[in-house]
């Protein structure tokens, strides 16, 4: 193991796409990440088109360099062999339902008992104490709930979400700050304890926090809404022969925006762009202006104008231009690996860069129950017992 976080213990109960994003990325960071699967394995490895049944691309990236045991913890023997790993262990970190665990006693109090000094995480659709408690949420839920879909609406004229399961990955970023906060603690104090990481909540405040705006004061100075990023008009340009993403955003931008453009006169003496309150205002003349002039040039030149005044701008990319990005091949951001049963894949490395613990490229995704035998060996289990527990159908190996 290496990285920053080499000699941690993670035992993970998530599954689907939030949970697994947070422990993986402990897991790219050293973390010794122990995947606990049910017999049918973690829903995420049948979504795409894998070359192998259970092994898909999202469950590629989601679950590299985490060690897989499979078990029907509905059995009272898989129960025990999880108390038994969750004694060794830093943290446990879960998006199952809190009833579901209670059920099963492996609550936090249940987990608790036999660790007293475990970090145990909890990912949540909605947080404890309020009346959503208890409800389903999936990313499209929390969207809605959020209101990300209607802020779509606002700036496009259509309720939509976004193309991607973004709430996932954004709570699941902020349980993961948030178990290294709860490891950090237990490491300066010598205390655990239980931390929930609810999905509305935390969507909240990441949406308010931005559009809250005027509706900050009391009594309100403004509606709620950011106008910039609210705007109709802001999005990539149609240049004559392109697209181009384009954003000036202090006066001096401005100012050579359109002086370059051969506009000067466009801004000079308009109260409406005057400072960046005025053309927070009246964003969607500003964008619409913008949009106009970029069908004028091709753009090459554009870029070439817009870089040389110190513009903002860059080439908008498609999912298959994207993996071709010259500065991504400069940074050797892309590695090809030959998996051990899925041929050649191509994998993403850590982007942050360290100078004394340099995370390693992540490890390959684990065949379900691929680490079942090592895992319960090394909390004590004999191969005798591990076969009695495989023919009682309480633990999986390797897929069978």
């Amino acid at each position: 193991m290496s990285g920053p976080l080499a000699g941690l213990r993670i035992l993970d109960l998530t599954t689907v796409q939030m949970g697994p994003w947070c422990t993986r990325t402990v897991a790219d960071f050293g973390a010794d990440v122990i995947k606990v699967e049910a017999p049918e394995g973690d829903s995420s490895r049948y979504t795409g088109v894998p070359r192998n049944r259970g092994m898909s691309g999202t469950f590629q990236h989601n679950a590299r360099a985490k060690r897989s045991i499979c078990m029907d913890l509905k059995q009272p023997e898989a129960k025990e062999a999880l108390l038994r790993l969750a004694t060794g262990v830093d943290a446990l970190a879960s998006n199952i339902r809190p009833q579901a665990l209670k059920r099963l006693g492996l609550d936090y109090e249940g987990v608790k008992a036999v660790n007293p000094g475990i970090v145990y995480l909890n990912m949540v659709g909605f947080g404890s104490g309020g009346r959503y408690v208890g409800r389903p949420a999936y990313d499209d839920l929390i969207q809605a709930a959020s209101g990300v879909a209607m802020l779509l609406e606002r700036s496009s004229g259509q309720p939509r979400y976004i193309p991607m399961a973004a709430i996932d990955r954004i709570v699941g970023s902020e349980a993961a700050n948030a178990l290294l906060a709860g490891l950090l603690c237990k490491a300066r104090t010598g205390v655990g304890q239980f931390i929930e990481v609810p999905m509305f909540e935390t969507m909240v405040r990441f949406v308010l926090s931005e559009h809250m705006q005027g509706t900050t004061f009391d009594p309100p100075t403004s509606p709620a809404g950011y106008p910039r990023t609210l705007s109709r008009n802001r999005r990539p340009y149609a240049t004559a022969d392109g697209f181009l993403a384009v954003l000036p955003y202090n006066d001096g931008q401005w100012q050579r925006f359109f002086q370059a453009a051969g506009k000067g006169h466009l801004l000079d003496g308009d109260p409406r762009f005057a400072d960046i309150g005025a053309r927070t205002a009246n964003i969607d003349d500003l964008y619409g202006m913008v949009e106009a002039e970029l069908k004028h040039r091709s753009t090459a030149e554009w870029v070439e104008l817009l870089q040389k005044n110190d513009i903002p701008c860059i080439q908008p990319h498609t999912l298959e231009s994207l993996m071709d990005d010259p500065h991504l091949t400069d940074r050797k951001f892309f590695v090809f690996r030959d998996h051990p049963s899925e041929g050649r894949i191509r994998t993403m490395r850590e982007p942050s860069v360290w100078s004394e613990t340099e995370p390693r490229v992540g490890g390959f995704a684990p065949r379900l129950g691929q680490h079942t035998r090592e895992v319960l060996g090394e909390v004590g289990y004999s191969a005798a017992e591990i076969d009695g527990l495989v023919a009682k159908g309480v633990v999986k190996t390797d897929g069978r």
